[in-house]
């Protein structure tokens, strides 16, 4: 995850040295290719990047995720139990 100034920079420069990926690369040690081209794509579109890291989308809600718990709760076997807490985290509600 780089700050807001890192991925201004790398914007800045890429644009400056004509869109060209690997001098930039080269010239920053930093990012990859497709982040570099992803900064550059929203700077074109909001003409400003965002402040923070907006992160990912949830695949599953926190309740789906408590109610799939429980099912596989019920499933298992109690020396099972157990073995259970390693593999699926407690789900906060």
């Amino acid at each position: 995850m780089y700050s807001y100034e890192d991925r201004i920079r790398a914007v800045e420069l890429y644009i400056k040295l004509g869109k060209r990926v690997r001098p930039t690369i080269r010239q920053l040690g930093y990012p990859t290719k497709n982040s570099l081209k992803g900064w550059c794509n929203e700077y074109q579109q909001k003409f400003d990047l965002p402040a923070g890291y907006a992160g990912r989308k949830l695949k599953f809600s926190q309740e789906q995720r408590a109610a799939a718990s429980q099912a596989r709760r019920a499933v298992l076997p109690p020396s099972e139990e157990s073995t259970l807490d390693l593999v699926l985290p407690r789900c906060r509600i």
